[in-house]
C-alpha cells in the first residue's frame, strides 16, 4: 500500500542547515581551504556563455546553477546541462541544498515543449532533467516529468532521456505514471546515511526513498535503469556509506554516484571533512563488490556529472551514452 502523504518539514529560512560552532570539529565556512583536489577553473568558455544565453532566453532552469555546481564550466563547455523543470522554488528545505524554498508559483504548461526544443538545439543524445520538489501539487509534479519526456522523444527522437526526481512522498501512482513513460535512466538521489536524515533531509526518508527505486525497478522492467547518489562530508563513516550502499542494492540500484559535499552558504550545513581521493577510490571498491553495474566516486561527483558515460555496459552498448562530434 502507497503511504498516506505527510506535509514536508521545514525548518528556519535564515538557518536552513544551522551553522558551525567553534568547538564543534566542523569546517567555518569562511575559514576552511579547501583540498587542492576540489579546485576547479571558474566558468566563463565560449560554450559556456552561449549556452547561458540560450538557456536564459527560453526562460529554463538548470541544477547546474541553481546549486552551484563545482563542474558547470566544464559540463557546458562540453555541452551537456542537467535541466530543472517546475521552477527555481522547492517546497522542502534539506540542509545541504542551494536551491531556494519557498512557496512555489511556476506552472507553466509549455516547458516540456521548450526544454525539448533546447535538447534539440544542443544536439543532446542523453539528457537529464530534474525538479524542485513540489509537494503543493497533486501529483507531486509527476505531470511535467511525462510532458518533458514525451516532449523530447517528439522534437529529438534519438536523445535518450534521464530523469532524477522527488520522492513523489512515497506515492505510487504518480511514480507509476512516469515510468510508463519508460525513461532510459531513473535516478533518485538518497543523499545520505540513514542516520543523518533528521539534519540533512527532514521530510524525507532514506527507506521511503529506497522503496521508490525498488518500485521503478518493478515497473519498468530491464527497459529502465535504476540510479541513486550519495555525498560524503557531513559526518557519515566509511562503514555507514557501504551499509547504505547495501541497502540500495537489495533495492534494485544499478548505478551509483558518489561526490564530496561543498557547503554553499554559511546558513547550510557545516562540512564535517574533506574525504581523500583515495577514500572515494575504497568506495567505488566496496559498492563494486557489492554488486552495483556502474559506479562513479570521486570528489567532484555528482549525479549528472558525465551521465552520459556513467551507466552500465549493456546500456552503452544500446547506445544510452553520447554526444554528437
Amino acid at each position: 500500500m502507497s503511504e498516506a502523504p505527510t506535509p514536508a518539514a521545514t525548518r528556519s529560512r535564515s538557518k536552513p542547515g544551522g551553522t558551525a560552532a567553534a568547538t564543534d570539529g566542523t569546517l567555518p565556512f569562511k575559514r576552511a581551504r579547501k583540498p587542492p583536489w576540489l579546485k576547479v577553473p571558474a566558468p566563463g568558455g565560449p560554450n559556456y556563455r552561449r549556452l547561458k544565453s540560450e538557456i536564459g532566453s527560453e526562460g529554463l532552469h538548470t541544477v547546474c546553477e541553481e546549486a552551484n555546481c563545482p563542474n558547470v564550466g566544464e559540463c557546458w563547455e562540453r555541452g551537456t546541462a542537467t535541466f530543472m523543470i517546475l521552477g527555481d522554488t522547492c517546497t522542502r528545505r534539506c540542509g545541504f541544498c542551494n536551491v531556494k524554498t519557498g512557496v512555489p508559483t511556476w506552472n507553466d504548461p509549455l516547458e516540456p515543449a521548450r526544454v525539448a526544443r533546447q535538447v534539440k538545439q544542443m544536439g543532446l543524445r542523453h539528457a537529464v532533467v530534474t525538479s524542485v520538489d513540489r509537494d503543493d501539487l497533486p501529483d507531486y509534479g509527476a505531470s511535467a516529468f511525462v510532458g518533458v519526456i514525451r516532449s523530447i522523444r517528439m522534437q529529438a527522437p534519438g536523445c535518450k532521456v534521464e530523469i532524477l526526481t522527488p520522492d513523489f512522498r512515497g506515492q505510487e501512482m504518480p511514480l507509476a505514471k512516469v515510468i510508463a513513460e519508460r525513461p532510459d535512466v531513473f535516478n533518485h538521489n538518497v543523499e545520505t546515511v540513514p542516520r543523518l536524515y533528521p539534519k540533512a533531509r527532514r521530510g524525507s526518508r532514506f527507506m521511503r526513498s529506497a522503496r521508490v527505486l525498488r518500485l521503478a525497478k518493478e515497473m519498468g522492467g530491464e527497459e529502465v535503469v535504476t540510479k541513486s547518489g550519495l555525498m560524503v562530508g557531513l559526518g557519515e563513516t566509511f562503514e555507514e556509506m557501504v551499509e547504505a550502499f547495501g541497502i540500495l542494492r537489495e533495492h534494485r540500484v544499478q548505478v551509483l554516484t558518489v561526490g564530496q559535499y561543498l557547503r554553499p552558504t554559511e546558513n547550510h550545513l557545516p562540512v564535517v571533512r574533506y574525504w581523500h581521493p583515495d577514500e572515494f577510490d575504497a568506495l567505488e571498491k566496496a559498492a563494486y563488490e557489492l554488486g552495483f553495474e556502474s559506479v562513479a566516486s570521486g570528489p567532484l561527483v555528482r549525479s549528472s556529472y558525465h551521465a552520459d558515460q556513467n551507466l552500465p555496459e549493456r546500456a552503452r552498448s544500446a547506445g544510452i551514452i553520447g554526444l554528437p562530434t
